[in-house]
This record gives structure tokens, C-alpha cells and sequence, in this order.
């Protein structure tokens, strides 16, 4: 069992608790634990009870109940808590902003059930009659049916890899001699996928389509036949798999990689060069023999290209790029130094300063921010001035502990007016300042943008946090004008964020490759909550590629000391 349905079912098994308005300790312990299942870099599923009780955060029951999970497929308390509530209860709390005591009280008052309950209860009125609701808040309800819709079918990409990993290694256990990989979205490194493919080469072919279909993860099959089979996977997971002679695969695997848009543009250069392109092979009109398709890099070749890393493949001038010989060298995960935003137990993260420090170690950082959050995030228990410093004073005492360089700063609300939460003498003070909204997302366009400019040109801010505010599958990003943020951003030397929260992803690739071209400089921070969570830097890392950005594009692979001295503060004192 993987790690994000044990993320899963701990976390339903809060909301559950919530709903029943349980002992709020036991509450927060199951939360804490679907965090850790999340973000923990080792299958858990793989760990002993005595081990589990080890990771911190990890308790007896916890323990137990992941044991029970991994060793069943299934948690009896899970089940009893479902039992008590009508199944389709838990797909509201999948809404966003409705919370489980919102669920509680519709259920109780109203006898919302579903979710087509909860759409004629505010299409009715019955829910802004409720005490505490209103007609803003029955809207915002709305919406969010609106926008679960929109969402429906969609993963999001680390979900989906930790589904995929454990099958394609089941798969090749299975068939040893394959050619077995991952394609569609989630090889081109998508931030949200729909189905998983998989591709396989081999003259074995009864044999992988015999262990996918019966691989324990599946919990229903969908289609099986001789070289396709299409399964439901427990989690809810399609997975899909094709297999294809061996002097195809690299044919086959460049086709269903996509992009849709990149593969129509190879097909329409290919008929320009008089051949033929598809996912048996590249041919010869004339006499249809095949001049390629044993390999991805030996298509391209055929085409007059070099080969394009699956990131690259959604038509953004990567083919050009390829023919001319200027595609980027794309930034690789190992080649990041530095870690820029980071929480500890000081405000809502769940580790202490020294072993976050440890955790960026273990994860091959040489330096850390640790950026907590100030005063008005309240619920994140945010710092005010004179925490804040004290903070920082316990931050340089651990300068270097674990062989780790630590800078001591703040991760700064920005208030809707776009001053900022904290004053300039302790704002000056800090090593390091994060500018980063996490309230009033309902501003128009122009607010937004004068709101975030103003922050901007404030002397003591460095970096630009989460700069749209988005959570995939659940907020769309506010509306700003992202032209004038990166125009503002480079003449004030703010640098722009790519967050690698796997729920934020934040710049998105499509916004950080626009920041790109007009030669913005960028961090790739982990915004790590507990010391496992350095391990999202991967994702942040992907986001980085799919934006075309190199190493020099990214500020946190310099050397600390150069780094130090390329923020703005350094170079304004200076």
C-alpha cells in the first residue's frame, strides 16, 4: 500500500472524528499523521510497528492503524467511523472551504447527504437560512460544487506517481526483460493527471498483461485484452497499460507521451519531410519502410531534431528549439543548494529549528531558511515583532548545526492594502523576508496587482511567495496582472518563488516560463512544515523544467555565500 492512500484514510478518518465532534487531540494526532504518510520519503507500508513509533508524530494507535492498513488493505476503525455516516458524507468535506463542522450542521439541519443535496439546499435557500451561513456564504458553497466538478477525475501529480511507482515495479518483477515505463501527463511531469499509462516493450506479452490485471493494488478490471488492458485501481486510479513490439517502443513512447499539441506538430514536420509518423514507427511514404522507432532519441533524429526532454513536449517552441540547437539544460533536483522557506514548531510547522536543519541536511542542502509566519496568520499561531526576533536570535544560535547554514527570516503576510504584517526595523533585521498573501483572495484584478506591487517595492522584501495563491484540484489562482509582477520583480530585485507544496506548485510552469523569458530569478523553496517535507523539492524541481529554466535561473544552486550576497538586501547594502 502506498503512502497517499495511508494519507488518505488517516485524514478521513480526522474529518470523521470532526464530524462526531471527537476529542480535539485525537483530532490533530490522525491529521498530523496523514501529513507525515503524505510527505514521508519511505514506504511506510514497508515498517513495523516499532519502526512507525519511531518517526515522530507517530504514536501506538497511528502505528497500529498503518500496520492494519498496509497488512489488510483495509483499517476496522476507518470502517466503523464510515459506518456512522452516510457514505457520500465525506465527498463534502472534499469541498473547499466547507469544513467538517459545515458538513455537521447541514447534516443535522438540513439532512444533506450528497452532494446533489447540498446544490438544491442552496438553490432553495435553505442553507443561507441557517444561523451563521448567509447568502455570501451559500455562494462561495456554490462555487465550490462548480468547481469540484471541473476538477472531477483529476490527481494531482505526486498522488498519481506514488500510485504508479509501486505497479510499474510489480510489472517489472513480473517481466524482467520489458521495457516498462510511465507516459502521458505524468511523464511530461503535469501538475494534475486523469488516467495512469503505462508502456511496455516485450514478445512476452501475455505475461504483463496477466500481472497487471492481477496486480493486488486492482479492484476492478475495465477492459483486458492482448496487447491493452485498463483497470480501476482501489484508490480510484484508472491505470492503463499498452504493450508494443520492442522496434516500436521508442515510437510508441514519444506517441503517448503527448502532449497532444507537441505530437501534432511532429506529425505535420514529418509529412513536410515526406514521411510518415506514428506510434509503430517513422516511414517512408513510398515503400512504407520503417527508418525508425526502436527509440525515442532515433525518432526524433529521423525528424531532424534532437531529442526533447518530456517535460519540453507541449508546444511551446520546444521543436524550434530542438532543430536549432538551443534547447535549455534543463535544472536538476541534485543541483539545488539551498532550501528558501521552512516552518518550525515557532508557528504551524511540526519540527523544532535543529531538526529541520537535520532534515534539509539528510536531503543534501548545504543552507536553510527558516521563514515562520507572522502576526496575522493567527490560526498558524503567526510571530509578532519582538517573537520574531527572538526567533531569529535562536536560528543563527544553530547556525551550522547538522552542517547546515542557517538564515534567519520571516515568511511576511501581505495585507490587503499591500503593507506588510511586520514593522521595517524587524522586517531590516532578518537575513531573509518572504512577501506572500494568505487572506482576502476575493480582491479584483487591479486590487490584487496593486496590492502584491506594493509589497514588492517594499526595500526588505527579497522573495515573492506562492505568487498566484493557488491550491490545485481546489482554488483557482487570484487574478493578477502577471506581466506587471515580473516586470516590478526585476527592477526591484525581488526574487519570484516556485513553491513546491504539492498542492501549491506555485508559480505554475506556464507562468514561471513567461517570468523566464523576460529574465526574472527564481527560488525553489520546499515551504517544508516537518523535516520529511524537504523530500517536495522534487515537484518544485519539475515545475522548474516544464518552465525551461537552467540552474543559473534558479538563485537557491549558488554557493551560500553567493547566494547570501545576490539577495536584495545584500546587494542594496552594498
Amino acid at each position: 500500500m502506498d503512502n497517499a492512500t495511508i494519507a488518505r484514510v488517516l485524514g478521513e478518518i480526522a474529518d470523521l472524528l470532526e464530524l462526531k465532534n471527537d476529542n480535539p487531540f485525537k483530532i490533530r494526532a490522525y491529521r498530523r499523521g496523514a501529513e507525515i504518510a503524505a510527505n514521508h520519503p519511505h514506504l511506510l507500508a514497508s515498517l513495523d510497528a516499532a519502526s512507525l513509533r519511531e518517526i515522530p508524530g507517530i504514536g501506538k494507535d497511528l502505528a497500529a492503524r498503518i500496520v492494519e492498513l498496509s497488512a489488510t488493505g483495509a483499517c476496522r476503525y476507518h470502517e466503523e467511523l464510515t459506518a456512522e455516516f452516510p457514505s457520500t458524507v465525506l465527498e463534502l468535506l472534499s469541498l473547499q472551504g466547507v469544513g467538517p463542522k459545515t458538513v455537521a450542521t447541514l447534516y443535522r439541519e438540513l439532512g444533506v447527504r450528497t452532494l446533489d443535496d447540498l446544490s438544491a439546499a442552496c438553490q432553495d435557500g435553505r442553507v443561507r437560512s441557517l444561523k451563521g451561513m448567509g447568502t455570501k456564504r451559500e455562494t462561495l458553497i456554490l462555487k465550490a460544487l462548480a468547481d469540484r466538478q471541473h476538477y472531477a477525475g483529476r490527481h494531482l501529480l505526486p498522488e498519481a506517481v506514488a500510485t504508479v511507482e509501486p505497479l510499474l515495479e510489480h510489472l517489472r518483477q513480473a517481466e524482467p526483460t520489458a521495457e516498462i515505463s510511465v507516459v502521458g501527463s505524468v511523464r511530461r511531469g503535469c501538475e494534475t493527471c486523469g488516467d495512469l499509462d503505462l508502456l511496455a516493450s516485450s514478445t512476452r506479452t501475455p505475461l504483463l498483461t496477466a500481472a497487471f490485471t492481477q496486480y493486488p493494488g486492482v479492484g476492478r478490471i475495465l477492459v483486458e485484452g492482448d496487447t491493452k488492458c485498463s483497470v480501476l485501481l482501489a484508490n480510484g486510479f484508472q491505470a492503463d497499460l499498452r504493450v508494443v513490439t520492442p522496434d516500436s517502443h521508442g515510437a510508441a513512447l514519444q506517441y503517448f507521451t503527448g502532449s497532444k499539441a507537441h505530437n501534432i506538430a511532429l506529425r505535420d514536420r514529418a509529412i513536410s519531410l515526406g514521411l510518415k509518423l506514428n506510434e509503430y514507427g517513422v516511414f517512408s511514404v513510398g515503400d512504407d519502410q520503417r527508418l525508425a522507432g526502436a527509440s525515442e532519441a532515433e525518432v526524433y533524429q529521423a525528424l531532424g531534431l534532437a531529442w526533447i526532454p518530456p517535460e519540453l513536449r507541449e508546444q511551446r517552441g520546444e521543436i524550434e528549439a530542438a532543430e536549432t540547437g538551443r534547447l535549455p539544460a534543463l535544472i536538476e533536483r541534485d543541483q539545488l543548494r539551498g532550501d528558501l522557506h521552512a516552518h518550525t514548531t515557532a508557528t504551524d510547522g511540526k519540527d523544532t529549528i535543529a531538526a529541520m536543519a537535520e532534515g534539509a541536511g539528510e536531503a543534501g542542502l548545504e543552507y536553510l531558511a527558516i521563514t515562520d509566519h507572522s502576526q496575522t496568520l493567527s490560526m498558524a499561531n503567526g510571530l509578532d515583532e519582538r517573537e520574531a526576533l527572538a526567533h531569529a536570535k535562536r536560528v543563527k544560535a544553530l547556525d551550522g548545526h547538522a552542517g547546515v547554514r542557517l538564515l534567519a527570516g520571516i515568511e511576511c503576510d501581505i495585507l490587503p492594502d499591500g503593507t506588510l504584517d511586520l514593522d521595517d526595523d524587524c522586517l531590516a533585521s532578518l537575513d531573509i523576508v518572504i512577501a506572500s498573501v494568505h487572506t482576502a483572495f476575493g480582491q479584483d484584478q487591479q486590487q490584487m496587482t496593486d496590492r502584491l506591487l506594493r509589497a514588492i517595492e517594499h526595500p526588505h522584501v527579497d522573495v515573492l511567495g506562492h505568487p498566484s495563491g493557488r491550491r490545485l484540484l481546489e482554488r483557482e489562482p487570484y487574478p493578477f496582472d502577471l506581466e506587471a509582477i515580473v516586470e516590478a520583480s526585476l527592477h526591484h530585485g525581488v526574487v519570484l518563488e516556485i513553491n513546491s507544496q504539492v498542492h501549491r506548485l506555485d508559480l505554475s510552469d506556464a507562468h514561471a516560463k513567461l517570468a523566464r523569458d523576460r529574465g526574472a530569478r527564481f527560488v525553489i523553496s520546499s515551504d517544508a512544515h516537518s523535516r520529511r517535507a524537504f523530500a517536495t523539492l522534487r515537484w518544485g524541481t519539475l515545475v522548474a523544467r516544464r518552465a525551461w529554466l537552467e540552474a543559473a535561473d534558479v538563485l537557491n544552486t549558488l554557493p551560500f555565500e553567493t547566494f547570501k550576497a545576490s539577495l536584495r538586501r545584500q546587494r542594496s547594502r552594498s
